[in-house]
């Protein structure tokens, strides 16, 4: 926020001096500046998770009412008809069986122990058995040859390279708890140590993440190249990391298919080019509207809808001005539209896109009428730099400059209404600075990177995090089938 300077006693002499018009000008100038800086004060305060893109955790103990953007569907709540359910049944082969019989009649007390039972009312108790660390020896045979008096020695398996080591159950739960379920190292050890009496030194855990990395850094980068060549829409978002107490950033590019994560010093435009997606992409890259994806004009360009009905929430409280709410209303039924048509017509007809066209100009221009930019008087020192605007202004000229990247998703049903994607993909990365602070190391975040980006890749492809870790040590990672290992 610029400093703010009073009038001077020489500057009230002064306007005095010049008579009644000059104070009345410096009267207006003063309280004009006061006006506007208790404004942005005010809007500040007023910006919270539901109206702007705060996160929850900002909110603190003034945290506002629940309020959803979805409008009422008159279905009652929980499960809806279809809805699979994961109620637990019976099975009809239990593991054990065991029988309690009746030795006496509970009436008249004769007694039962010969007489055969009529039926069986059963219950089943699911539970998990003890369970405690194998250990299987592995030995080959030494033998001596009668002939040339020469030792030969049989073959270990290749995975069996050290006298004592882990195996593949043991360093897949290990890489599931600490970079998966994020549970910090000390606690996956006393994990291990009640579950298997068996606990893990810290630095083992460590070295299963590095290993467990490099096996999937295949995978990784055959998804990379994916989403920079082949991919027709990416959505793309950056997030603030912790690394060695200094600020990085976390940035992703994803699909409903594929994740890609990586750590960089920077935000904008040196690290995007340093990734390497963006630059050669000639897709649809949809975003929250960063000034430095625009930089990329090979790429087509979508704004998340979801960030606009956010500011249009925080101008409505705010601000109160006619065009607010229909413009918000007017987006909601685009969407629906969309979702309507979606997978019965490949496109809306010319008759609707035409009727939206024309709705979203006459809302902007209305907009921009009502929040003229305000006009600079002679007197006025100019400033260097862009001149500060309202909230209001600000979004309607995105709005007007932008208006194909903001209905992106109204001309082509590949590209979503917002980012939701890509703030999903990147919100496990805050839970884990939230429990386990900030990476040591270079090592750590890259390795993160790699393996959740790994897991989140077989999970959106049915796959399960733990059997894909064990793929990963077994020497077969996971891949997409529509992904080349080729990379």
């Amino acid at each position: 926020m610029e400093t703010m300077h009073l009038p001077t006693d020489e500057e009230i002499g002064k306007a005095y001096d010049q008579g009644q018009k000059a104070v009345i000008a410096l009267f207006h100038t003063t309280i004009g500046m006061l006006v506007a800086r208790l404004q942005v004060l005010e809007d500040r305060v007023a910006k919270n998770s539901q109206n702007s893109g705060k996160p929850s955790s900002s909110d603190g103990l003034n945290k506002p009412a629940p309020k959803s953007l979805r409008k009422r569907h008159g279905r009652k709540s929980g499960g809806q008809p279809g809805h699979v359910g994961y109620t637990l049944k019976a099975v009809s082969n239990p593991d054990h069986v065991k029988v309690y019989s009746v030795r006496k009649c509970q009436h008249c007390q004769m007694s039962l122990r010969k007489v055969k039972a009529e039926r069986h009312e059963k219950r089943q108790v699911f539970d998990l058995p003890p369970v405690r660390m194998e250990v299987t020896e592995h030995r080959v045979e030494v033998k001596c040859c009668p002939q040339c008096r020469k030792e030969s020695k049989g073959e270990f398996p290749k995975d069996v390279t050290q006298p004592v080591q882990y195996g593949v159950q043991v360093k897949s739960q290990a890489v599931f708890l600490n970079q998966y379920q994020m549970i910090p190292l000390k606690r996956v050890s006393e994990t291990f140590e009640e579950f298997y009496g068996q606990g893990l030194a810290e630095g083992t855990i460590v070295e299963a993440c590095q290993e467990a990395a490099e096996l999937v850094a295949p995978v990784i980068q055959s998804v990379k190249k994916y989403l920079s060549e082949l991919a027709k829409v990416v959505n793309f978002d950056e997030t603030g990391l912790r690394l060695n107490c200094k600020l990085y950033w976390l940035h992703v590019a994803c699909t409903s298919l594929l994740t890609y994560y990586e750590v960089h010093a920077k935000r904008g435009q040196a690290a995007m080019d340093a990734i390497g997606i963006l630059p050669g992409f000639v897709g649809t890259a949809v975003h929250d509207g960063l000034k430095s994806y625009w930089a990329y004009e090979k790429s087509r360009h979508s704004l998340c809808n979801e960030h606009h009905r956010r500011e249009l929430e925080f101008i409505g409280e705010r601000y109160p001005q006619d065009w607010v709410t229909k413009f918000g209303d007017l987006l909601t039924e685009i969407k629906k539209a969309v979702d309507l048509a979606r997978g019965t017509q490949p496109c809306l007809s010319e008759a609707q896109l035409s009727d939206f066209n024309c709705r979203y100009d006459e809302l902007v221009q209305q907009g921009l009428m009502a929040n003229l930019p305000p006009e600079q008087s002679e007197t006025e020192k100019k400033k260097r730099g862009r001149k500060k605007q309202s909230p209001p202004k600000n979004l309607l000229d995105r709005l007007h400059d932008h208006k194909e990247a903001v209905l992106a998703f109204m001309n082509d049903f590949n590209v979503p209404f917002d980012n939701n994607q890509a703030e999903r993909d990147i919100r496990m990365m805050k839970v884990k600075q939230k429990v386990s602070g900030c990476f040591r190391s270079e090592h750590g975040p890259k390795a993160f990177c790699q393996i959740r980006g790994y897991i989140s890749t077989a999970k959106k492809n049915g796959q399960k995090a733990l059997p894909a870790l064990r793929l990963a040590f077994a020497g077969t990672p996971f891949s997409p089938a529509f992904v080349s290992l080729d990379a």
